[in-house]
């Protein structure tokens, strides 16, 4: 069996990838974080259904999200909120990742990943989740998934003491290694278009 059956890579960059990460384990990646979100595009009733959705699937209280600016032909004001959003880390992201892959069926496009291994896909509806019934007075929604994936060491980004200003590229996730840390933890088939 090919190594790099199911990716769009070449057999050869597959296994350097794999070369190393073995050979230092900082430099193999993680999944930092998921990030679910559902735009409504409005506030009230559709607005707090939604909420009550993402709570129901992600086992989390959903933040809201607001307006950054007015846009009067969809009605929308500066500040009214029409958005909810959770973030998932550890255990809960991956179990929320294996119900997201499954309603997708296990696929994703080279072109979901950015240039820094980051990926985002959508879900149709909310109902496609397996153990999500439908509910005629909720309705359908569909969302959002971002998949932020990082090296041990990057949070030297973000912390308050001793901060570094700069992450050099070398530490920073490929494209490609996305795919192969995707691939390894799920499954996952990669296309190339």
């Amino acid at each position: 069996m090919s190594e790099a059956k199911g990716l769009p890579l070449p057999p050869e960059l597959v296994r350097q990838i794999r070369e190393k990460w073995e050979s230092n384990p900082m430099l193999r990646p993680r999944i930092a974080k998921v990030t679910v979100n559902i735009g409504v595009g409005e506030s009230g009733e559709r607005l707090e259904k939604a909420a009550k959705v993402l709570e129901q699937i992600t086992g989390q209280k959903p933040a809201y999200r607001r307006a950054r600016k007015t846009i009067k032909d969809f009605g929308i004001r500066k500040g009214e909120p029409i958005a909810v959003m959770v973030t998932l880390r550890g255990a809960k992201a991956m179990e929320f990742l294996r119900k997201a892959f499954e309603a997708i069926g296990w696929r994703l496009k080279a072109s979901q990943f950015d240039e820094f291994g980051n990926v985002s896909f959508g879900i149709k509806e909310h109902i496609m989740l397996p153990g999500v019934r439908y509910d005629p007075e909720i309705g359908i929604f569909g969302m959002d998934v971002a998949i932020t994936i990082e090296r041990p060491g990057f949070r030297v980004l973000r912390r308050r003491r001793a901060r570094r200003r700069h992450i050099p590229r070398r530490h920073r996730v490929t494209k490609e290694e996305a795919m192969v840390l995707l691939h390894d933890l799920f499954g996952v088939t990669i296309e190339a278009k």
